[in-house]
């Protein structure tokens, strides 16, 4: 009798797994069709307002960007554990100049002119 009682223990917990398992699955394949349901009612959209059919993105992603965040957070966090009036101004600076990249301001080589407008 022990042995019976071990024994559909052990299936019960596997179809109970199993069935977890699907579940989930069913979970993810119903989100994914979702997904798939709302880019071709988009698609059909655009297409019969004449729009360009545009693909579903995440967007600009600049890896520049994400390293200037963390350098302007470490600088200011540097900046405000030591005290010293010399990182605090690099913070500062490194605040103010978010779109240029280091060292752009050492270029000799580079003659500025004067832009045309057609």
């Amino acid at each position: 009798m022990n042995d019976f009682a071990t024994t559909a223990t052990r299936w019960v917990i596997r179809i109970v797994l199993m069935l977890v398992g699907l579940v989930f699955f069913l979970c993810l394949l119903s989100v994914a069709c979702l997904i798939a349901l709302a880019w071709g009612l988009r698609a059909l959209w655009a297409k019969l307002t004449g729009q360009p059919v545009v693909p579903m993105s995440m967007g600009v992603m600049s890896p520049f960007a994400g390293w200037q965040t963390v350098y302007r957070s470490g600088a200011a966090w540097m900046a405000q554990s030591s005290g010293d009036a010399e990182a605090k101004k690099d913070a500062r600076e490194a605040r103010s100049r978010r779109g240029v990249l280091p060292g752009a301001g050492d270029v000799t080589d580079v003659k500025p002119r004067e832009v045309h407008e057609s």
